[in-house]
């Protein structure tokens, strides 16, 4: 017995030494145990966030408009005209700039079709060819139209389509304007703008169409080079799995085809226009506007009982200059009336209630519109 005692107490040590590194081993097991499944659910997590952001995407105007059965076709439109006098106001390129892409994204929110700019003295002018360039000669009317223009075209078409110009200078420092005809390289899209390339075909073939992808289109039919024409892909454009062909092949369509079908709003046209009388008589739209309203603090209150807009085709909303609508009137000698209330469909207020003694016209366009 005296011998057996030294070596149990030499061996109890080492049993507790075993019965330590157990239970740290068990600890060690949990810990992995607990901290695969915290990752497990963090991964899960990120797969949910991830599916979502999918769903989300897939739900852009862009390209959810498309499905079938989902969204009807707009057949109105919506017009607004402006005098560019506004714009000489500004006091400096930049502000008339930023005033200019104000106007454009107020316009676009509302999904306006399209946009006059029209002279107060009656005089017309157009926007080809060189002008003065961004100082306070030029003209207000043709700035505020180049500018709308700019902003209005898709990036991947501005190079081809605007050359340098003094009135652009500013332009890159506006706010895009984002519109759903603004389509990213990636982003599945059943329309899409583009500009014919001068590149060769086979006879009879057609034009080559840059469309803003990583191929040119190829569209059959013969447009002059350097023409921006709105484009109807095939179905594999839209589909999310499905590839490109290798010769992608696209047809030339009306750009109010993706509004009237698909109710998708695919930007505005800007015309110039001189005076109030070009901007009523030279309507592009067939049978004209049929319905017509002036914007002034004199007119009826918008927001009154019984007030209400009649169905219209074609509706066009005139906003005045610094002195209202009644100089723009008295400067047009081509109008045979001297009051808007005949003038006009409805003339009407549509902020009665105004804190300031006066409302800009940039402040007019999205209390009016909404």
């Amino acid at each position: 017995l005296a011998k057996m005692e030294p070596t149990m107490g030499g061996n109890a040590p080492k049993r507790k030494k075993k019965k330590k590194r157990k239970r740290k081993v068990e600890k060690e097991m949990k810990n992995d145990e607990i901290f695969s499944l915290k990752r497990n659910k963090a991964e899960n997590l990120v797969e949910d966030e991830v599916k979502m952001s999918s769903v989300l995407e897939t739900r852009k105007p862009s390209e959810h408009s498309f499905e079938k059965g989902k969204v009807k076709g707009r057949k109105y439109t919506v017009s607004v005209a402006i005098p560019g006098s506004i714009v000489g106001n500004a006091q400096s390129p930049e502000l008339r700039t930023y005033l200019v892409g104000q106007i454009a994204r107020a316009l676009t929110i509302f999904e306006v079709d399209e946009i006059v700019v029209y002279s107060e003295d009656g005089t017309s002018k157009s926007v080809e060819g060189q002008f003065e360039g961004n100082t306070k000669r030029a003209d207000p009317n043709v700035f505020m139209a180049r500018v709308l223009q700019y902003l209005e075209t898709p990036q991947y078409l501005r190079k081809e389509l605007f050359p340098r110009h003094p009135d652009l200078k500013y332009a890159g420092l506006l706010n895009p304007l984002d519109a759903p005809h603004h389509v990213r390289i990636d982003t599945k899209s059943l329309y899409r703008e583009g500009i014919v390339v001068n590149r060769p075909t086979k006879p009879g073939a057609g034009v080559w169409v840059n469309v803003g992808l990583r191929q040119c289109a190829l569209v059959g039919m013969m447009i002059p080079s350097k023409t921006r024409v709105t484009v109807e892909l095939p179905a594999a454009a839209v589909d999310p799995k499905g590839k490109l062909p290798r010769t992608l092949r696209a047809k030339a369509v009306a750009p109010s085809k993706p509004r009237t079908v698909n109710g998708l709003y695919w930007g505005y046209s800007t015309r110039l226009a001189a005076g109030l009388g070009g901007v009523l008589r030279k309507c592009p739209y067939k049978g004209g506007y049929d319905l017509t309203i002036g914007t002034s603090e004199r007119g009826q209150d918008a927001a009154g009982k019984g007030f209400q807009l009649p169905s219209f085709r074609h509706i066009l909303i005139v906003f005045g200059g610094l002195g209202g609508l009644e100089d723009a009137i008295e400067g047009d000698e081509t109008l045979r009336e001297s009051e808007p209330e005949k003038i006009f469909t409805m003339y009407i207020n549509s902020c009665t209630n105004q804190g300031s003694r006066t409302i800009r016209t940039e402040e007019a366009l999205p209390i009016t519109l909404s």
